[in-house]
């Protein structure tokens, strides 16, 4: 049977471009906000365009940060794609005007770390770029390193945080681009997967990645 595929509703996020994708995997996807869908599905996608707090009101208000959580505490796998991958650190940075104060939003902190504003000469970083996976990615598997993702966005993770201090857990597989500066382009850590680019807009690449993460579903 194939797998069970829930693309989260909560407002925000390019659901049915996401949920085609997906669908060409061969999995069983559904866009839905119910809650108890999210939390039965094999895999729960987390997609997410736009400012930082926003996507986490929205996020909030359809119980997705209490549905993650869940998840994750019982080792069932989740995607956050674009913005749905910034919430899941601790905080976002962000300023609507150059002369405004930083607005500080809460993320998930499921990862430490801030989403901030990207040092680079032309923002948004719009467009395709390479990406460096470790060679042990499971995500980037039979990716080469001349393969293109697409990207949309003006904040990023420039710093990755968590280091594990017992040797029996194995660390975060982190992946890195740039654009004016390196940032965090895709994270594997457990059941916790996510990308900073939109697989579902990046042609035969993206498919694999999310072939990929499908592959390591459980079937229920």
């Amino acid at each position: 049977m194939p797998s069970r595929v829930v693309v989260f509703d909560y407002g925000s996020g390019n659901l049915r471009s996401a949920q085609r994708a997906m669908e060409r995997t061969g999995a069983d996807v559904t866009v839905t906000s119910d809650p108890h869908a999210a939390l039965d599905a094999d895999g729960l996608v987390v997609p997410g365009v736009g400012a930082f707090s926003a996507c986490m009101a929205g996020l909030k208000a359809a119980h997705g940060d209490r549905i993650i959580g869940r998840r994750l505490a019982g080792g069932r796998p989740v995607l956050g794609i674009c913005v749905g991958m910034q919430v899941l650190f601790d905080k976002g940075v962000e300023r609507a005007d150059p002369q405004a104060e930083d607005q500080v939003t809460d993320g998930c902190g499921e990862w430490p770390g801030a989403v901030e504003r990207l040092h680079a000469p032309i923002l948004p970083h719009m467009g395709w770029n390479t990406v460096r996976p470790p060679e042990d990615s499971r995500l980037f598997a039979g990716i080469g390193p001349q393969d293109r993702f697409y990207f949309v966005h003006s904040y990023a993770v420039r710093a990755w945080e968590l280091v594990p201090h017992d040797p029996r857990i194995a660390p975060p597989k982190v992946t890195w681009a740039e654009h004016g500066e390196p940032f965090v382009a895709a994270v594997e850590n457990g059941p916790l997967w996510a990308t900073q680019f939109h697989p579902e807009k990046s042609g035969d690449a993206g498919a694999r990645i999310l072939a990929n993460w499908v592959a390591t579903l459980p079937q229920t």
